[in-house]
């Protein structure tokens, strides 16, 4: 059961990319459930880009790092190199974050809604200084799927989809399980029957639970119903798709998906980059760069956003 962990979810080098100047952070308080920070540099341009990162599935937090699982600070590292004198990036905690530290979080409560909410009243925050040029949504697994409907919603700039799933979140939780947790297929099949008609189930076996306990299956029948695919074809902003050849959890197959459904989008599959931005080579460097901060985020993934975020 030590692979189902990662169903929710080379050299050792520190991280470090040349930079002209100084990065700075600020923790910048949105309100009263929603904090992160924002990257920039000394003397930037005269109205520059901002980048807004959303994490993916589970308690992740604005570095990247779920919690229980160690850090591997993919979403901090990203965010350090995409800052320069063009470009800021604002990424920050979910609610759940606050919730739990005001200690008030009712996990049954929780729907997808609410992160595309959150992510709106982050755009709106920012949109109100009339400080950026432009504003793009950058998610990851599955804030690909709430910065695509955010995006859309807030009339953004441009979308870019790190490891974001093409198919709806059943289909692709399925296949991850006949792949690493066959045991637990058959239940599982049953419990998304049920969930897939909005209706919660009691789990009796508890090997479900991590993934499909009662207090989430309402979270869960919010999300099952939103498919991406029809999602990103209501965009007509710039898109970028992006996913790596050494992704465990979201196999490239799930950007081509995405990228068919709205040809007018840019893909590019990164080489041996994984789930959380590594650059790895072998399953146990994958693994183990989950949980190690000294793998670097790839470099081809900043410059390829890059790239995109300032093309004329």
């Amino acid at each position: 059961m030590k692979k189902l962990l990662f169903l929710i979810l080379l050299n050792p080098l520190f991280f470090s990319f040349s930079q002209d100047k100084k990065i700075k952070t600020n923790e910048i308080e949105v309100n009263s459930i929603i904090k992160g920070t924002l990257f920039s540099v000394e003397n930037i341009i005269k109205k520059p880009t901002l980048v807004i990162l959303i994490a993916g599935s589970g308690p992740t937090d604005r570095n990247g790092n779920t919690k229980g699982t160690g850090e591997n600070n993919s979403l901090k590292y990203l965010a350090e190199g995409l800052t320069n004198e063009k470009t800021v990036v604002f990424s920050y905690d979910k609610r759940i974050f606050q919730q739990m530290n005001n200690k008030n979080l009712d996990e049954k409560t929780l729907r997808f809604d609410d992160m595309i909410v959150d992510a709106g009243v982050v755009f709106k925050y920012f949109k109100g200084q009339n400080e950026f040029g432009k504003i793009y949504f950058a998610g990851h697994s599955e804030g690909s799927l709430v910065g695509m409907i955010a995006a859309r919603e807030q009339k953004a700039d441009g979308f870019i989809s790190i490891a974001g799933a093409g198919r709806p979140i059943d289909e692709v939780l399925l296949e991850q399980i006949e792949k690493q947790a066959t045991i637990i297929l058959e239940d599982s099949k049953t419990v998304l029957d049920s969930l897939r008609k909005g209706i919660t189930v009691e789990i009796k076996n508890p090997m479900l639970n991590v993934l499909f306990r009662e207090s989430v299956q309402p979270y869960m029948i919010s999300w099952i119903k939103l498919k991406p695919q029809e999602e990103i074809k209501k965009l007509n902003i710039p898109i970028l798709i992006i996913n790596g050849t050494k992704d465990i959890q979201v196999g490239e197959n799930e950007a081509r998906i995405l990228h068919k459904a709205n040809p007018k989008s840019e893909l590019v599959i990164i080489e041996n980059m994984n789930h959380v931005f590594k650059e790895v080579k072998t399953e146990e460097e994958n693994i183990k760069s989950y949980s190690d901060p000294s793998f670097p985020v790839i470099p081809s993934l900043i410059e390829t956003i890059t790239k995109f975020i300032t093309k004329k």
